[in-house]
């Protein structure tokens, strides 16, 4: 994944909502000037926060984008609550038993915030609600998927921590916007039902490291994930137990390096704060759907959303 920054969610939304007064640079090579360390080109004394000079040591998990001082922090923007506030109702559905929900999550944040600013953001909300998921469904889930998947998914995590300084940015949201449209365009396009498959160990541990990875980069390891187990086709309710336990166990072990990488600031935080309640109600709201919404017409209105969303991406990614 991209640049996992070390500024605070409020600061690096920034860079997507208005043009910051001086001019800003990455810091020194490395993986602190991967994970974000902003420096100012110029007039750094009217930074607000903390700005830290090149080559001035370790990143210290604190250094921010630079803007002056009268510049509107992002969550004073009215678009960022929308989009924050309709990415944790996502999520939080998502751990009701409506898996395709939790793909939108990211996306519809990184259009007002970097998708690596809006993965961080996120990792706290999605760990509350699996809280409640995991309680919605701790009767109901399938033992010997889970202990295919989640060896393969930490390593997939692990992979995603050691490589990610050589993701830039823009491949981050095309990514992002391209794991999301091959998703949507193969639930809007296939015509035939898969034969149906055994929980096999191989390809198991495979999917299961790459769902860990594109979890990591982007919270979008759903599609992996559903690539090994929908052709097995679980009874329902196991389906969407096994899904909930074992995003439970991938986004506990991601809080490590996203804590490591200075995603879990004391503003990124506050701000998750705010968005775990909303998400938590929208678990139990997401269990109530699953009873009396039409499957199919819910999951095609969440496929074209998915799929408009990851166009959109895709194109702020191919313009820089």
């Amino acid at each position: 994944m991209g640049a996992f920054g070390t500024e605070s969610a409020a600061d690096a939304g920034m860079r997507s909502l208005s043009r910051p007064a001086v001019q800003v640079r990455r810091g020194p090579g490395g993986v602190c000037g991967w994970i974000g360390t902003y420096v100012c080109a110029k007039e750094p004394a009217r930074c607000a926060g903390t700005a830290r000079k090149p080559g001035a040591g370790a990143c210290g998990g604190r250094a921010i984008l630079c803007k002056a001082k009268d510049e509107p922090a992002v969550q004073d923007s009215v678009l960022f609550w929308v989009a924050a506030l309709a990415a944790a109702l996502l999520v939080g559905a998502a751990k009701g038993g409506l898996p395709v929900t939790g793909m939108l999550a990211v996306p519809i944040l990184s259009l007002v915030m970097p998708p690596v600013m809006a993965a961080g953001l996120l990792l706290p909300v999605y760990v509350v609600s699996d809280m409640f998921g995991v309680w919605a469904f701790r009767h109901a889930f399938d033992r010997r998927n889970l202990a295919i998947l989640i060896p393969g998914a930490v390593a997939g995590i692990a992979l995603g921590w050691a490589t990610a300084s050589l993701v830039p940015d823009r491949a981050v949201t095309g990514l992002v916007g391209l794991i999301g449209l091959v998703f949507s365009a193969n639930l809007l396009l296939r015509r035939t039902v898969p034969p149906e498959r055994g929980a096999a160990v191989a390809p198991g541990l495979f999917w299961g490291a790459v769902a860990g990875f594109t979890s990591f980069v982007s919270h979008a390891g759903a599609p992996p994930y559903q690539v090994y187990v929908l052709p097995q086709r679980l009874e329902k309710t196991v389906f969407a137990g096994t899904t909930t336990l074992f995003f439970a166990v991938v986004n506990a072990v991601k809080l490590v390096p996203y804590w490591a990488l200075g995603q879990l600031s004391v503003e990124n935080l506050k701000v998750a704060a705010v968005l775990v309640v909303p998400a938590s109600l929208a678990v139990f709201a997401g269990l109530k759907l699953v009873k009396v919404l039409p499957e199919k017409l819910f999951f095609a209105l969440v496929t074209w959303a998915l799929l408009a969303v990851s166009l959109r991406l895709i194109w702020q990614a191919a313009a820089g």
